[in-house]
């Protein structure tokens, strides 16, 4: 699972720091992908001195073969594949495996995986208790963190970090039940009654189900939006080591078990630096409104006076565009034509946000990669009524479901496996992560 803390990195040479005179040298470690790494471990015991870095913006706080990012480019890789591929051609779940396990699962290992989660989606039924001291109008990551972090008082099997088999089934249960406590605080939210999951539905189909459905009538969940919510599952599942991430990092290296660290990292996740920029551009659209009103609001923008922020615009580390937009756009436009909807601002963007270019001197990163955010937030408020349902449930399957046929194996310079591709796939390479404190959600 997930491995870390070993020696992927090798050191190549030496770089010599001079401070009043006195030389230091210091190891160049040098990884897979990405810039060679100074090692500056032993700085202050030699030297007796620190670095600044604030936001870790040339800091790497672990070596990772998990996720690589390269803003410059536009790149995103999983376990050296590229983010575009793994949401075009796989689904959640396996990519969930690959994420776990560095490699893409065989057919048997895929069912295997999707069983075992699919058979920890319930919550203990005490659980849910906690959400009826909420107030209704509580935000929903505030229940979040609440609920996932009294996980850890009834699943006491899976709490020593210590334990590969404890991280393991950890894993499964977080993964298995985001969505049903995800569901459940908008169900109370809205005085719903709770919809309990069902193992007959894939990932994303559950988690709409358990959303949407009433007790009053069937529903049916459309395939469009299953394969949409699960692509917004795929294109969330890591992003190297964010903030949330150093979160959970922080608060288990004190050795706290799984479920309190992930209740820190969604605590930080909630901020409006990170996840929070969700939220941020869901209010923006909801305050437009109508595309007639973009020019005013872009004009509130430019007014520094006014403390009007443009949401959705722009990335910490992607400077030329966003991969996991291009992916969004194409869900997003498959949900609103299903919808009939048509009065989306995103969807004009090449001549009614044109405006918002010309307040800054940056090239083509304004327009490009504003879409991640805003994309997903005009995708997102057409969860916020009852999706129409289709007579059918869908039950989707990732391209290798029953054929590991066309597979082959690949090794990386790191001397562990990137994963097995059909020939389709681009080879995967080892990644290394740098650390980030507040890139984006």
């Amino acid at each position: 699972m997930g491995q870390q803390g070993e020696a992927f990195m090798a050191e190549t040479r030496t770089a010599t720091l001079t401070i009043d005179g006195k030389s230091y040298d210091l190891p160049v470690l040098s990884p897979t992908e990405g810039p060679d790494c100074i090692d500056i471990r032993k700085l202050y015991g030699q030297a007796d001195v620190f670095t600044y870095d604030p936001g870790f913006t040339s800091t790497a706080a672990c070596e990772s073969t998990i996720t690589y990012i390269d803003g410059d480019a536009g790149v995103l890789l999983h376990r050296g594949y590229p983010i575009e591929q793994l949401a075009s051609k796989s689904h959640y779940l396996e990519v969930c495996y690959l994420l776990l396990y560095g490699e893409l699962p065989s057919a048997a290992e895929l069912e295997q995986f999707e069983t075992t989660v699919t058979r920890h989606t319930m919550l203990h039924e005490q659980i849910h208790n906690f959400f009826r001291g909420f107030r209704r109008d509580a935000h929903p990551m505030a229940t979040m963190v609440g609920v996932v972090g009294a996980m850890s008082s009834f699943y006491h099997d899976s709490l020593d970090i210590n334990d590969p088999r404890h991280r393991e089934v950890a894993a499964f249960r977080l993964i298995a039940k985001m969505p049903t406590i995800a569901a459940m605080a908008y169900k109370y939210s809205v005085g719903q009654p709770f919809v309990y999951p069902r193992n007959d539905l894939d990932y994303a189909s559950n988690f709409l189900h358990m959303c949407f459905a009433v007790p009053a009538e069937p529903y049916d969940v459309n395939p469009v939006l299953a394969r949409a919510m699960d692509r917004i599952f795929t294109l969330h599942a890591d992003h190297e080591q964010n903030a949330s991430t150093s979160t959970v990092r922080l608060a288990s290296s004190s050795g706290a078990n799984p479920f309190a660290c992930i209740a820190a990292g969604i605590a930080c996740l909630w901020g409006p630096a990170h996840g929070g920029a969700n939220q941020a551009a869901l209010e923006m659209l909801r305050e437009i409104g109508t595309p007639d009103r973009i020019p005013d609001f872009i004009a509130k923008v430019k007014d520094k006076s006014s403390n009007v922020r443009l949401m959705g615009f722009g990335h910490r580390v992607y400077k030329n565009f966003d991969p996991r937009a291009k992916v969004m756009k194409q869900s997003a436009d498959e949900v609103l034509d299903l919808l009939g909807v048509h009065d989306n601002p995103s969807s004009r963007s090449p001549r009614s946000w044109s405006g918002s270019r010309s307040r800054t001197t940056t090239s083509s990163s304004a327009s490009s990669t504003r879409t991640w955010t805003s994309t997903r937030a005009s995708s997102s408020r057409r969860w916020a009524s009852r999706p129409p349902c289709s007579r059918r449930s869908s039950r989707w399957r990732g391209p290798w479901a029953g054929s590991p046929n066309g597979r082959s194996s690949s090794r990386t310079r790191s001397s562990r496996s990137g994963g097995r591709a059909s020939s389709t796939w681009a080879t995967p390479s080892a990644t290394t992560s740098r650390s980030r404190t507040a890139d984006g959600p």
